[in-house]
């Protein structure tokens, strides 16, 4: 599913690594005009949430559209309140997550199990899993930072850590078929994975600031890159079913924004200013107030005048998840777009 490789923010040094490694990718902003229609039959309606919280919204929709999970800030005298919202169909469970500062949820997959990203006490960053109504922490290797970007249908986790080895990002995999473990994978140097399939096909980033090379690794080990021909510098953001999302440098200032079918590394190039925030089982592309299929576009409504929407996830349903401001940000759902 997602990790807006990001575009999350994560919790304190996990967030600055991520944005020093992918910033300058993702704020690129293209020139081209693409075809843009309005998603008629496509209607928005706001998720229950916490009416006395500063602000909620919804970061992440499981496959199935089932489960959704965002956050909350709430403001007391005694300081601020960071809270997890989990949505089962329309019935909302906050909780407060106790002993960290930061709630920064990433995925949640089918069985309703979420991943995020936070701090420990001592200003460790954890990453964590809920599920049933409990936090657990995921096992840590020595690190100067370990963040999770993307769970599976089986419950495998995967991520990254930086100075695992010295001066180096590591891709990790925290096996649900081994509970209480992690493993550094076999992948490329400087490897960042963002996204795991149903299968287990693991999708990523690597190499130094600036040169990046997509990669993606088989369920037998087997490690290709994902690529466009003629093209250079590629972050790869997201995958869902036999897709993955990102961006290429093909010449120019501006990156070309990409899906790749993983079957067999062919590719498509999206309208320019699609968002790459999620991509479904369909190959549905989501992001801003924006969704994508092909070189076509469609505006989601409830934006306007000062009112700015954000789409964040896609379910392979169709649903979609994210928030829109207007006074106040608030988490909602799309359906039939």
């Amino acid at each position: 599913m997602t990790y807006t490789a990001r575009r999350r923010l994560l919790a304190g040094t996990a967030a600055g690594l991520l944005t020093a490694s992918l910033g300058v990718a993702l704020s690129s902003t293209a020139t081209a005009a693409p075809a843009r229609t309005t998603a008629g039959a496509c209607t928005i309606s706001t998720l229950p949430y916490p009416t006395d919280t500063y602000r909620a919204e919804a970061d992440a929709i499981d496959p199935s559209g089932r489960f959704v999970v965002g956050s909350a800030l709430r403001v007391l005298d005694t300081g601020n309140q960071n809270v997890l919202l989990f949505w089962d169909g329309q019935q909302l469970t906050e909780t407060e997550m106790p002993g960290r500062n930061g709630v920064n949820p990433v995925d949640v997959n089918e069985s309703g199990i979420v991943i995020g990203n936070g701090w420990a006490d001592g200003g460790i960053s954890q990453p964590w899993t809920y599920r049933d109504g409990k936090f657990e922490q995921l096992p840590l290797l020595p690190s100067t930072a370990i963040v999770v970007s993307a769970i599976n249908a089986a419950g495998d986790i995967v991520g990254y850590g930086s100075d695992i080895v010295p001066g180096e990002y590591v891709g990790l995999r925290w096996p649900a078929a081994r509970p209480g473990t992690v493993e550094v994978l076999d992948a490329p140097v400087n490897a960042q994975p963002v996204g795991i399939t149903r299968n287990g096909t693991i999708v990523g980033q690597a190499g130094p600031f600036g040169d990046w090379t997509g990669w993606v690794r088989r369920p037998n080990g087997k490690v290709k890159p994902l690529a466009v021909a003629g093209g250079g510098s590629t972050v790869v953001n997201a995958a869902g079913g036999r897709w993955a999302i990102g961006q290429v440098w093909l010449g120019g200032n501006n990156p070309a924004k990409v899906r790749w079918d993983l079957r067999n590394g062919s590719h498509t190039i999206l309208d320019p200013e699609a968002g790459l925030d999620d991509v479904n089982a369909k190959g549905v592309v989501v992001g801003g107030a924006l969704v994508t299929r092909g070189a076509t576009s469609r505006v989601l409504p409830g934006g306007g005048t000062r009112i700015n929407i954000g789409a964040r996830s896609i379910a392979d349903t169709g649903a979609i998840v994210g928030f829109r401001n207007a006074d106040r940000v608030t988490p909602v759902r799309w359906t039939g777009c």
